[in-house]
């Protein structure tokens, strides 16, 4: 169901997102759905989670291939962010979610609780500044990434690289 509703988030935006259009597409009665998410919030919230959670065994792969521990999260961090633009569903899905992240207070608070809760878990290898500022520049990639609002003229790989220089420091 959440792979329907993830779908249907791309190919028609967040307002094809409603609960009859997820039973139909999904071929599970509305009362099967309603079990499970009993309102569009509780759908969405699942999608969230969903994402937050693919996000996170991303991340934590690319920390465990990584073997330098100062900075590891954050080039983690800005590396699943970038390579989103390479996976054009799962960029689409984000995306999507990222509108109701601006427009939902409880989605913006499930955000701010994921990056704390990093943040606490990481406070002696990603605290330093350049860390920080690392982090805000993928969060910068992202959304650019997300509007097509910048043309990279080939400098993205040089703009990933020195952000990945900053994590040493």
């Amino acid at each position: 169901m959440l792979d329907v509703a993830a779908r249907l988030t791309m190919e028609d935006g967040m307002a094809a997102l409603t609960l009859d259009a997820v039973s139909g597409a999904s071929g599970v009665s509305k009362g099967g759905l309603l079990h499970h998410f009993p309102t569009k919030n509780a759908l969405l919230d699942a999608l969230f989670e969903s994402l937050l959670d693919r996000f996170d065994v991303d991340i934590n792969e690319r920390m465990r291939e990584d073997p330098v521990p100062h900075g590891r999260f954050s080039r983690a961090y800005l590396h699943a962010v970038a390579d989103l633009r390479d996976s054009p569903d799962e960029a689409a899905h984000w995306a999507q979610v990222t509108v109701a992240l601006l427009a939902e207070p409880r989605l913006r608070q499930r955000w701010r609780e994921w990056i704390q809760e990093r943040t606490e878990e990481y406070v002696g290898t990603d605290s330093s500044v350049d860390a920080q500022i690392v982090r805000f520049a993928a969060d910068g990639l992202w959304l650019a990434d997300m509007l097509g609002s910048y043309d990279d003229g080939g400098d993205r790989q040089a703009l990933i690289a020195r952000l990945v220089e900053l994590t040493n420091k």
